[in-house]
């Protein structure tokens, strides 16, 4: 029997994400995606007398195809795949996955040599075109949620077709109050942090880009960063699992990480160029209905209650001039059964255990 949340989803994505007029072309990037979601989409974009382009990846695939990598090969995929970009207007991507951790044995120096090339089309894509990207629920999500396949489909569909355009409104108040701020100090368990958001854009994050969305973002000043945090959330990146990341900056820079067992590995990622170790990102959490940490930071980056600082590449939009290859959203989930915290903006509490004081901000509350 046919879902019809398939037809929502597929709906919300095509007429609102991306807004997809008649006779502009969109790329379809499929990953370990139901037939199901691939026609409903398709025919969603013909609905809108739309051109629509489809590519189909498996992730076993991807993973042999990244084990061998070198820079002859994906300095010509990666040229093939900028071309197609190019002559795109929008892009969907839909990314499921049997097993979060299938490329966890990819060697690090064909993972870089992969990443240094298609950066180009990542970028053009980001800059260039209307994009939306989200994750396809499956069985292995749900474990990782720690539901039942049946439950996190639910919640997967609450999640993404939640009213996003009601949240706009004290978006905008977050983004108004954000861009007015110089100093931000955040504390909590194994966090003081402090740095500048002066000048730097803020950008509202409501169902446009990434689904499920919900989140307000900008950069600190690059080398304004002083102190330590302990990201509470696990994460995963490039294949590898990570719990309790803590950071130490020292004028902007990542001087000390530590990650348990894993410190090595972490050092590893932050190593991958100069930029790597500066902030290319802060941003505020406020999804209604994602609480808890499942190791897909496309939800987790929207918990309630929560802000991720970015090690890596800033965004254009909200640019503080760091580059890099990596972008790694880290979380930090300050609600009081995570320990609680505190959000000050030039030394008045905006947040305090999760909960925006200004009324202003008050339909951003969970």
């Amino acid at each position: 029997m046919h879902d019809p949340r398939i037809d929502a989803l597929a709906k919300q994505l095509v007429g609102y994400s991306t807004n997809l007029k008649k006779g502009e072309k969109i790329l379809l990037d499929l990953y370990d995606v139901p037939d199901s979601m691939g026609l409903a989409l398709i025919r969603e974009v013909r609905r809108k007398k739309a051109i629509p382009f489809v590519r189909i990846h498996q992730s076993r695939i991807s993973r042999e195809m990244l084990k061998g990598a070198n820079a002859e090969q994906y300095e010509t995929m990666a040229s093939h795949l900028l071309t197609e970009m190019q002559d795109m207007d929008a892009y969907i991507a839909l990314r499921g996955s049997h097993n979060i951790s299938e490329t966890s044995d990819v060697p690090q120096d064909a993972m870089q040599t992969a990443m240094k090339f298609l950066r180009p089309v990542i970028d053009h894509r980001v800059k260039k075109t209307k994009w939306c990207v989200l994750r396809w629920p499956t069985a292995s999500m749900a474990q990782q949620a720690s539901m039942s396949t049946e439950a996190f489909e639910d919640f997967y569909f609450d999640v993404c077709l939640l009213d996003y355009k009601a949240l706009i409104p004290a978006m905008n108040a977050l983004k108004r109050l954000m861009e007015k701020t110089d100093e931000v100090h955040i504390t909590g368990p194994g966090t003081d942090l402090r740095f500048s958001i002066k000048d730097i854009p803020a950008i509202i994050c409501g169902g446009n880009y990434n689904i499920p969305d919900g989140e307000v973002f900008t950069a600190p000043v690059k080398s304004s960063v002083e102190g330590y945090v302990t990201h509470n959330a696990p994460t995963i990146y490039q294949g590898i699992a990570f719990d309790a990341i803590r950071l130490e900056f020292k004028e902007g820079r990542i001087v000390k990480a530590e990650a348990g067992a894993k410190t090595k590995e972490l050092n590893r990622i932050l190593d991958t160029d100069p930029g790597a170790r500066y902030i290319g990102e802060f941003a505020l959490g406020f999804h209604p209905i994602i609480r808890e940490p499942m190791r897909d930071i496309l939800f987790d980056e929207k918990i309630a209650g929560s802000f991720h600082f970015t090690p890596g590449q800033a965004y254009e939009i909200a640019d503080n001039g760091n580059q890099s290859q990596i972008h790694w959203d880290m979380v930090n989930i300050q609600r009081k059964d995570y320990g609680g915290g505190e959000i000050y903006f030039d030394g008045k509490l905006i947040r305090k255990d999760g909960i925006f004081i200004p009324k202003s901000l008050a339909k951003l509350n969970s």
